[in-house]
């Protein structure tokens, strides 16, 4: 370590909390030179906090134990050639394009060749049994070792499907083929029939279809159960993805359901899917978990004590999505309050925020559904089609199957239901969560509220 930051340190912990010094400042990369010392965090967010809290005083403290004047800089490994435009750090999500405004159809998907345009890679993605074979597959095929160049990745909402589609994506773009980067298009297969809806009223299907045919390298899909029940859709993208195999170019898939389980999904389409490699990610193990949280801890350049990891690794199991944004929760409370992060504000974030010490059932499912319907159970299994009763057995369906391990067909047989309605409920509700409408706002608060006190 250098002796003049060293020293730095050192007097550091004699003039603040010891504590914050650990935490913030210990972790820093440091570069000195004849007249500057430069400071470099693990991300845009450690970088800003560091400066507006922590500047003056390592100025001054730097000024004490070298004896003389040093410029300071504090910057980030993230977007670095960025730092004097941007403090945080860019978060780019898939974007919809509104039908009003005019798509030039030539772009007929959002493709993304910078690095700095996706949020996750393969180096940050925590690989435990429950996730290993999907990622093994992601990674192979990027490496063109892969049998086959089609994947299929499924699982419940929050386990990391797009997670893995983005490292895909970056690594495509970035390492490319040998003979540059290639052309990723990255979107939902709701957004795809957006745009061929789009083509239709324009009258321009060969642009379209010209567009991802011979425009991609490498196509990505998020959500294909979107498209069950949508014929046409259905019949384009079948005849996209055979273009597109035929030429040697990848395809990854991603939903929340297999093939089988959809069956308003066009045979030659579903039996498409199943050509290619198909990997299931499971529900994280505990030590999973954990260490999910000590990677995200990392990246915020704070230590969480063991009890509190694993508290919320024993509270938080079904959604990986929603354990990151409680520990997220709980490093902003401490920094806000300027307080060390302890088992009792780990427990206040949980009573408020996150899941519960125990894993809801149907049962409680539906208690709590009913009641905030003000609904009989009686009347939420009754043949009724009136626009409350159906929302909230859509909601029951969609908590069901992110929270239990029921199949389709039990979720029905519980309600009286088939298997095709249960599928459709979630469908419409994970449409509406996605769109962010009034439905959508209202269906995500029920299922926090649940996640938050059952």
């Amino acid at each position: 370590m250098n002796a003049v930051w060293k020293k730095t340190l050192e007097i550091l912990e004699k003039s603040i909390n010891p504590t914050h010094v650990r935490v913030w400042i210990s972790p820093l990369k440091v570069e000195m030179d004849a007249t500057c010392m430069t400071l470099t965090a693990a991300n845009g967010f450690v970088a800003s906090w560091i400066k507006n809290h922590y500047a003056q005083t390592i100025s001054q403290v730097l000024r004490q134990a070298a004896g003389r004047d040093y410029d300071l800089r504090i910057i980030s490994e993230v977007c670095p050639q960025a730092q004097e435009k941007c403090t945080a750090p860019r978060r780019l999500e898939r974007q919809y394009l509104p039908l009003a405004l005019p798509v030039p159809m030539h772009l007929a998907s959002k493709t993304v060749s910078s690095k700095a345009n996706w949020r996750f890679s393969f180096q940050d993605f925590v690989v435990g049994p429950s996730n290993e074979l999907a990622f093994s597959a992601a990674r192979s095929i990027c490496r063109h070792q892969l049998v086959t160049d089609q994947c299929y990745i499924c699982s419940a909402p929050g386990l990391g499907k797009t997670h893995l589609l983005q490292a895909i994506g970056q690594e495509f773009s970035t390492s490319g083929n040998g003979n540059g980067s290639l052309r990723v298009a990255y979107l939902s297969a709701e957004e795809f029939a957006c745009r061929m809806i789009i083509a239709l009223k324009r009258r321009e299907m060969e642009t379209f279809k010209a567009g991802f045919r011979d425009a991609v390298d490498v196509l990505l899909l998020e959500d294909i159960h979107f498209l069950q029940g949508k014929e046409k859709t259905q019949e384009e993208l079948l005849a996209t993805v055979k273009v597109l195999r035929a030429a040697g170019k990848k395809v990854i898939f991603s939903s929340s359901f297999l093939p089988k389980e959809l069956p308003k999904l066009d045979s030659q389409l579903a039996s498409q899917f199943c050509d290619g490699f198909m990997a299931v990610i499971n529900r994280p193990d505990f030590e999973t978990r954990v260490r999910i949280l000590e990677a995200k801890a990392k990246s915020y350049q704070i230590q969480i004590p063991r009890d509190v990891t694993e508290l919320f690794a024993n509270s938080i199991q079904t959604d990986v999505r929603l354990l990151e944004s409680c520990l997220q929760n709980l490093v902003m409370k401490a920094r806000l309050l300027n307080q060390q992060i302890s088992h009792t504000m780990a427990m206040e974030i949980l009573q408020n925020y996150s899941s519960s010490l125990h894993k809801p059932d149907l049962a409680k499912i539906t208690r709590f559904i009913c009641r905030s319907f003000n609904l009989s159970d009686e009347k939420l299994r009754a043949k009724s089609r009136k626009k409350e009763n159906v929302l909230a057995r859509n909601a029951i369906f969609y908590l069901a199957r992110k929270h239990t391990d029921l199949s389709l067909n039990k979720i029905g047989e519980a309600f009286n239901r088939k298997h095709s309605t249960v599928l459709k409920g979630i469908t419409q509700v994970e449409r509406e969560i996605a769109r962010k409408s009034p439905v959508g706002r209202q269906l995500d608060r029920l299922a926090q509220t649940m996640e938050a006190h059952s």
